[in-house]
Parts: structure tokens; sequence; C-alpha cells
């Protein structure tokens, strides 16, 4: 029995390496509910599927190395691998969620943010997406943010405020040549960064894009304001409560790529 401890923990190890595989990826491809993958998959279930499978791994690394076969050592230690891994990663999503604010929309100009499109509000209010909000009401007064604001210093700040805060690099582009033609600078600079669905709307001044993580497949809205002599960016998540800094990420891309793109 001892000697197939080693490879009990391994396969019990695998099992959890493939559960966090379907949470992660799951609603990427269908699978499963992001809801129920990040909520139940990861965060109620996934530390103890990793402390079960950690203490059956460590069990068997001991036995085996105190009373043999040791030749099978080695499928005991990469099952314990496996879960201090996973448990690591969890770790650092945590610890990312803890030193970004917990906001899903950014954009360069907070006095005036950039608009999207009839058609991509049309989208985001079908699908049951975040609302946009004011950037000028403090995120305790929004409805999304006020069960357990009330002892947060950012309850009374604004998305102005926490953006202009948090992410003082995020500016505007300013550019010299025909709009036109920064706005097609803008659409390849999109494409650059892995954007999908670019449309521009030359009479806005518009150019609108779609993102989508590569974990769990969320798809996020950016939409770049072309005018006077400016380029303003937003990029704001369809789902979820915080970003992790995923769109003020996607925006220091963005304009580094439009830099590049205009060459001024």
């Amino acid at each position: 029995m001892i000697a197939k401890l080693p490879k009990y923990a391994l396969w019990l190890a695998l099992a959890l390496l493939l559960w966090f595989a379907v949470a992660v990826f799951g609603p990427k491809f269908g699978l499963v509910d992001w809801k129920f993958a990040l909520g139940t998959m990861l965060r109620s279930a996934g530390p103890i599927l990793i402390g079960i499978t950690a203490l059956v791994a460590l069990v068997a690394l001991v036995l085996i190395l105190w009373k043999g076969p040791r030749g099978q050592w080695w499928k005991a230690a990469l099952a314990l691998a496996i879960p201090a891994a996973l448990m690591a990663g969890l770790l650092s999503i945590a610890n990312t969620a803890s030193s970004v604010p917990p906001i899903h929309d950014v954009a360069t100009d907070t006095a005036n943010p950039p608009s999207f499109s009839a058609a991509t509000m049309a989208t985001r209010e079908e699908i049951g997406a975040n609302p946009l909000n004011d950037y000028g009401t403090p995120l305790g007064e929004l409805d999304a943010w006020k069960d357990g604001m009330s002892d947060s210093p950012l309850a009374s700040q604004s998305h102005a405020q926490i953006i202009a805060e948090s992410y003082p690099e995020l500016q505007p582009i300013p550019f010299t040549m025909d709009r036109s033609d920064a706005m097609a600078q803008v659409s390849a600079a999109m494409s650059d960064i892995g954007l999908s669905d670019i449309r521009s709307d030359v009479q806005a001044g518009t150019v609108e894009g779609t993102a989508e993580t590569f974990a769990f497949g969320f798809k996020d809205d950016v939409v770049a304001r072309v005018g006077d002599g400016r380029i303003d960016l937003r990029s704001v998540s369809r789902v979820g409560l915080s970003d992790l800094g995923y769109n003020a990420a996607r925006l220091r891309e963005l304009s580094e790529a439009i830099e590049a793109r205009l060459g001024e």
C-alpha cells in the first residue's frame, strides 16, 4: 500500500490541476459559468482541495522516504509541488487584488471620459454588463460598491480621484497629424496589441475594440477618442467588480503602441 501511495497522490494532484484548468479556462470556452468558476471552483473549493492534496502528498512523501521503496519519491514530491504552485498562484492573485483599486473602469480623461457608441452600449446592456458609472461619484455611493465599503478609505473617493492617484502615468496622447490619419494609426495600434472587432467612427472621432483576457476569457470594451490634437483612451470590464489592474495595464500598452505608430 505504501508503495502505491505516491502514485495515488500524483493522480490526485493531476486531478487538482485539471480542476483549476477548467476553472480558469472553462469560462472562455463556455464550459462553466465564470461566476461559478471564480467564486466556487477557485475561491471556495480551491484552497480546500489544495490542502487535501498537499496533505496526501506530504504523507506519501514522508512514508516513502521512511519505509520505501524510495524509487517512488519523485511522484510524491511532484504531487506536493503541484498544490504548492497552485496555492502560490492564488496568493499572487490575492496580493495583486489588494495592491490595486477595486475598480473596472479606467480612462486618461477623468473629467470627461470617452464615450462608447450606441452599438457597444447595446451589447453591454444585452449581456447584463457592468454599468458605466459617473467618475465624480464616490465609490461608497455607487450600487456595486456599497456593500463592504463602509470601512474602506476608498468609499469617499471617486473614480476620477482613484485613477489620478493610482495610475498617474495614464495621460492623453498628443498628435499633430490629420485626425483621420491619427485614427488609422490608433486602429492599427489596437490591432497590434490584440484587440478584436475594431471599428472606427470618423464623424464621432472614436475608435473602439474588444479585449479578451487569456484566463477566463473576460471581455473588456476599449475606446479611443481622437480630437483637438489629443487622444484619450478608456477601457471598461464587462463583468467583475475589480479588474486586478488589467484595464490600466491595457491602456499603458495601447498608449505605447499608439505613440510608436504616430512616431511623433
